[in-house]
């Protein structure tokens, strides 16, 4: 994930970094047609269990864009009707493996990123969760995106998790878990 990207709002369609205007190309010097804007949201987060007397948390490895790999927090679209809390309980528990309960809302990531034939504006609600059941493995992700799953100890997942914004929420996290002790 990339940085958050701060948006204006004009009506009910956020403005991307830019502007909607006509663009012209650098090198060609035509206008170029600005790409449609589409909007997403996912919701994820960390699963917490105590494991040999720490809290651990479970973190999944998979490819970015660029064919990297990268470990990052488990996430996933929204499905039918369901909130981002539901979201972030079903993609944790195809990700990983691990089922989990909700314990509180982490915080939220928004972001822009272009693909071949748009642009788009991505919200994503992250949970702190507490592990109830499972086992771990990337075995149920259906859209196999997940290579590898891993048990990382909360004070350490922020050496291991690829994006700033995810490490600020491992912190975070890590922060209620002391506020609860």
């Amino acid at each position: 994930m990339s940085s958050a990207v701060p948006y204006e709002r004009r009506g009910a369609v956020p403005t991307p970094p830019g502007g909607h205007a006509l663009h012209v190309d650098p090198l060609s010097r035509r206008p170029t047609v600005p790409l449609p804007v589409v909007d997403e949201t996912s919701a994820g987060g960390l699963v917490v269990a105590a494991l040999g007397g720490r809290p651990h948390t479970a973190v999944i490895a998979r490819r970015n864009r660029a064919g990297r790999l990268e470990w990052c927090l488990p996430k996933g679209h929204l499905e039918g009707d369901e909130t981002p809390e539901e979201a972030a309980v079903r993609e944790i528990a195809e990700e990983t493996g691990i089922i989990g309960r909700v314990r509180q809302q982490l915080g939220t990531i928004d972001y822009w990123f272009t693909g071949d034939d748009r642009r788009v504006h991505k919200v994503v609600h992250h949970f702190l969760l507490d592990a109830t059941g499972g086992e771990l493995t990337v075995e149920g992700d259906p859209d196999g995106e997940a290579e590898d799953v891993a048990w990382v100890a909360l004070v350490e997942v922020g050496e291991r998790l690829a994006y700033p914004n995810e490490r600020r929420l491992a912190s975070a996290a890590y922060a209620v878990l002391l506020d609860g002790a």
